[in-house]
């Protein structure tokens, strides 16, 4: 049995992600960012742990988190994202320092935090990442920002961490139906259709494959692309 930390567990790929390891009996560290959430977590995923941490303030990680992440780690799971349209000529600094703390410093904080129970059990971490991170489109500008700048992390970290047997993998879904779509759908002003897009569970099935590959292999990158 596997332990996963993983964020944004509440909804989208996340929530499919932890309900696709709950389901096959591996143990869940899910972060919530207050108790509410933790409370809605616990109630949806027995026998998990909840820990309470706010990613949109990722200098308090260290403190919320002191002694809470397990010693041993096998996987470190990053979902949770934030998402705010608008081209560099309209973006505040709150909307920029937002998007880039949750999408971008709270990983990399959250890694920082795990390293030591990610070496002791030679586990991986798993950004998803977005196609944005691969090609910025107009008015995504602060999004794809923090998303290039979340690959740049893996890459490092990969080639940091190698010695020490943790693995590192992004993941690259392309757009997919989750609450996050729908909001952004709602920003760009165009009807929202899930059945247009990837479903969650098709992503949660690419992380799985990058999780049980053996050892004598491995997935550093993969990108989902919708179907149709």
């Amino acid at each position: 049995m596997s332990t996963h930390l993983i964020t944004g567990a509440s909804s989208g790929i996340g929530s499919a992600l932890a309900a696709a390891l709950h389901d096959r009996g591996d143990e869940l560290v899910l972060l919530a960012r207050n108790d509410e959430r933790a409370a809605q977590l616990s109630a949806r995923f027995p026998g998990a742990t909840t820990l309470i941490g706010d990613l949109e303030r990722p200098e308090s990680l260290a403190a919320s988190l002191e002694g809470r992440i397990p010693t041993a780690l096998d996987y470190l799971l990053h979902v949770a994202g934030v998402v705010d349209l608008g081209p560099v000529s309209s973006l505040p600094v709150d909307v920029w320092r937002r998007t880039l703390d949750v999408n971008l410093v709270a990983p990399a904080e959250l890694t920082r935090l795990a390293l030591p129970a990610l070496r002791a059990a030679s586990g991986r971490v798993v950004f998803v990442n977005s196609g944005a991170g691969l090609a910025a489109s107009p008015d995504w500008t602060a999004y794809a920002a923090s998303k290039f700048g979340l690959r740049a992390v893996a890459d490092a970290l990969r080639a940091e961490e190698r010695a020490a047997g943790v693995r590192v993998t992004s993941v690259y879904p392309g757009r997919t139906a989750t609450p996050m779509q729908q909001k952004v759908h709602e920003q760009e002003g165009v009807e929202y259709d899930e059945a247009e897009w990837i479903r969650p569970e098709s992503v949660v099935a690419a992380i799985l494959t990058a999780l049980d590959l053996p050892r004598d292999a491995d997935l550093t990158d993969v990108r989902v692309r919708p179907g149709a």
